[in-house]
């Protein structure tokens, strides 16, 4: 019996670092064998501000995934966000090379190689070229084309694009630790494998990933991703506001933040409504207080006005991220397209009144996904804000490439810990060089 091969994720995010190790078995079936989750360090709004405390943090969770699953990690897939990425279409066209006119996969590989050849400024790197649809001899909407016969072969390419510096700092945090990086993949790219439907992908629909400190879109027309961007501003806004607007520490903010988002889940049953609103006396006011001793705050706020909190708070600031949201769906000339509607996913997508801002400002169907296709450690993962970490390991097992643990990745790491000089420097980088 075949040994299922083993894959790791690595989300690297502003507010918290999620590693995920998982093993494929068969039809590609994804068992999760170890969680673990970090507060971020040196980390803004998506890029490395900071190596040292980055790659401290990433060790952190790192280790901790390992012992869970009892497995050195030797290779993962490792997510990437940041103002900095940008996106552009592209068009490529070869003529086909075998003389019965029949499409080969090396026909395939020259034309998007062609797409790949734009002008690009060299504090620019293409993090991903996908395939939007392929045109033989003028016929549209091909989407595999091998073994076709034809005399011209085109196709429509996505390029996603991150600024070179901000993907050298990434890759520098990862590979300290001695581990290989199967792929740098774009957040919104990632979350779009755990939370989209194939259906909503070929109808259209626009992800709308609500990070820490950046909000992710992603625009899928007919099953491919045709425009992708990033906003500079996500859930720990909100959190800054809350900070702000009640004098409060950044730590209590997120706690009532956090608390907030759960009131739906945990109102007052129908009779135990009727109960208190029997015990009211005619023409007293409805308090809308919501009650915070349980928190346990610093500083002792005990109860904060409902209206103040969600009306003059949060909702300002969702509606600013919605606005954005809905200028980036203007600009990419998709508008019209995208009958699936929004999708939200991250972490942001649970505050209190998302959904209902989303719908307000795009006049957009919106729904909350849940990700999915995955079994084994999963109850605590099962959230929108782990959408990006599940989404890299489907990338990675539909990408295919083995990663086993290897046995000198504890090792390996320590030597990209500690800075060893001399002739023990050299052995461990000796030792390096021979590893998978």
């Amino acid at each position: 019996m075949a040994r299922d091969r083993t894959i790791s994720s690595i989300d690297i995010g502003s507010s918290k670092i999620t590693t995920l190790i998982a093993s494929i078995g068969e039809e590609d079936t994804v068992n999760v064998l170890g969680v673990s989750t970090v507060s971020s360090r040196g980390l803004r709004k998506g890029q490395v501000v900071n190596i040292e405390d980055a790659t401290a943090s990433i060790s952190k969770s790192l280790e901790a995934a390992e012992r869970m699953a009892g497995t050195t990690v030797g290779m993962a897939y490792v997510s990437i966000g940041g103002n900095h990425i940008t996106s552009l279409n592209s068009h490529g066209v070869v003529a086909v090379s075998e003389p019965d006119k029949e499409i080969t996969p090396q026909d395939v590989v020259r034309v998007i190689d062609a797409a790949k050849a734009v002008q690009l400024p060299s504090s620019r790197e293409v993090l991903h070229v996908l395939p939007r649809g392929y045109i033989v001899d003028g016929q549209e909407g091909i989407v595999d084309p091998v073994g076709m016969t034809g005399v011209r072969l085109e196709v429509d390419t996505h390029l996603v694009t991150g600024g070179a510096t901000a993907v050298r700092n990434h890759h520098k945090c990862v590979e300290e630790l001695g581990v290989d990086i199967g792929d740098i993949v774009f957040g919104g790219l990632a979350s779009s494998y755990a939370s989209l439907t194939d259906t909503e992908k070929e109808l259209g629909v626009v992800l709308v990933d609500v990070g820490g400190g950046t909000t992710d879109v992603a625009i899928f027309i007919e099953g491919a991703l045709s425009y992708s961007s990033v906003i500079p501003v996500g859930a720990i806004n909100i959190t800054k506001d809350i900070a702000a607007g009640l004098r409060v520490s950044l730590e209590s903010a997120e706690k009532i933040k956090i608390a907030l988002s759960l009131v739906p889940k945990t109102s007052v049953m129908p009779d135990e409504g009727m109960e208190m609103s029997m015990k009211k006396k005619p023409g007293e006011p409805v308090s809308d207080d919501i009650d915070l001793s349980h928190l346990g705050l610093p500083e002792e706020m005990r109860s904060v006005s409902k209206k103040t909190l969600i009306d003059g708070i949060v909702r300002p600031r969702l509606n600013e991220i919605f606005t954005m949201v809905g200028l980036e769906i203007k600009r990419s000339g998709f508008g019209g397209m995208t009958p699936s509607g929004i999708v939200l996913t991250g972490g942001g997508a649970l505050t209190v009144g998302a959904v209902e801002a989303a719908r307000r400002n795009l006049a957009m169907p919106v729904h909350t996904a849940i990700p999915g296709k995955i079994s084994g450690l999963i109850d605590e993962i099962m959230s929108p804000a782990y959408a990006t970490s599940i989404g890299l390991l489907l990338y990675g097992a539909k990408s295919g490439k083995n990663e086993t643990g290897r046995g000198f990745g504890g090792f390996a790491r320590l030597g990209g810990k500690f800075q060893v000089k001399g002739i023990a420097g050299k052995v461990i980088d000796l030792v390096k060089s021979f590893l998978p």
